[in-house]
């Protein structure tokens, strides 16, 4: 059996994170405890181009604020 995140016909969310962590998501499957709904449902393509275009930097939020904080002290 293959997995439902590489169905190229299935219907997908994209799910966001309080890290702003994206993830591809089987629409059919309950959304994780964590997790919200970025994108409604869509085909596979279009949430993947969905998270190529809105998760740029892949480095957890609480790390982000943290090297902002860092540069801000470094000044």
């Amino acid at each position: 059996m293959s997995s439902p995140f590489d169905n190229p016909d299935g219907t997908f969310l994209v799910l966001v994170n309080d890290e702003n962590q994206h993830s591809l998501w089987p629409s059919f499957a309950e959304v994780p405890a964590g997790w919200a709904v970025a994108r409604p449902e869509g085909s596979r393509q279009d949430c993947l181009d969905y998270i190529g275009e809105h998760w740029t930097d892949i480095r957890p939020a609480s790390l982000v604020r943290a090297m902002d904080a860092d540069a801000v002290r470094a000044r």
